[in-house]
């Protein structure tokens, strides 16, 4: 099918025009009601006990749920494309589960299952606090970042095939052998694309982790909630345009690796 110069620049036209009404104009009202006060107001806003605090837990969160979802994620990707189980259809669904359930669905599990009263309450009631602290939004955080190493390293699995495996394991390398020398390499690049979306969807969750954090500054307050709470709470608007620049710059500094790593997996 032909399209007609005028139909592709159109097409351009209106793409770009979408875009920078549904992107370009908030980001730069943000922008601008940030720094419109100058460079100092931010750093100030952005330096406060509660700001770091915040910054440091989005930071500790993201620590925390990366290396888990890597092990679990490639393991699960692994035994997807290797294996022939009952089941597995099963299995496929539930990595794609996050992206079907809302992240207040996901907070409201938490609380049924983790709560006081909830089917594991007895652990809360020992006096491991899980809901309503860090390993509550740690595991609320786990649950809507799961599919993304399982779905970025699953289709390099299918590209590489087993033949080089299969000639490892015929010249005595085992299991272990054959994952850190053969698959491990040959994966690097769709899993540390996996891993930088894990890190901007971490940051940026809002929807489970409100429901299983208390909210207090320096007690279990991420970054977005900082900005929730400056805006709603607060009505500190200027403060939460400054930490949601904050947020956007980390988000920005991600973006720019996932371009990166794009390229290189491409080139690869």
């Amino acid at each position: 099918m032909r399209v007609s110069r005028g139909t592709r620049l159109s097409l351009r036209v209106l793409a770009l025009g979408y875009l920078f009404f549904l992107l370009a104009v908030p980001i730069g009202v943000i922008l601008w009601r940030t720094f419109e006060p100058g460079l100092s107001e931010f750093v100030a806003s952005i330096s406060t006990p509660a700001a770091r605090s915040a910054l440091n837990l989005s930071l500790l969160i993201v620590a925390i749920t990366v290396p888990i979802n890597v092990v679990f994620g490639v393991a699960t990707a692994i035994a997807l494309v290797r294996g022939r189980f009952r089941g597995r259809g099963l299995l496929q669904a539930v990595v794609d589960l996050p992206f079907a359930v809302s992240p207040i669905v996901v907070g409201v599990s938490l609380i049924m299952l983790w709560g006081a009263g909830g089917w594991f309450g007895a652990v809360d009631r020992s006096g491991f606090q899980v809901i309503f602290g860090i390993p509550g939004m740690v595991l609320a955080t786990i649950f809507v970042t799961l599919p993304f190493v399982v779905r970025e390293v699953e289709p390099v699995l299918h590209e590489i095939g087993t033949e080089q495996e299969q000639a490892a394991s015929t010249l005595g390398a085992g299991g272990w052998q054959t994952f850190w020398r053969i698959t491990l390499p040959a994966i690097r690049w769709g899993l540390s694309y996996g891993v930088v979306l894990t890190v901007a969807r971490a940051l940026g969750e809002f929807g489970a982790v409100i429901m299983v954090s208390s909210g207090f500054p320096g007690v279990s307050q991420t970054l977005t909630l900082l900005v929730h709470s400056r805006y709603i709470d607060d009505h500190n608007t200027y403060g939460a345009y400054a930490a949601a620049t904050l947020l956007m710059g980390i988000a920005l500094v991600v973006l720019l690796l996932m371009t990166v790593l794009d390229r290189k997996r491409s080139d690869r």
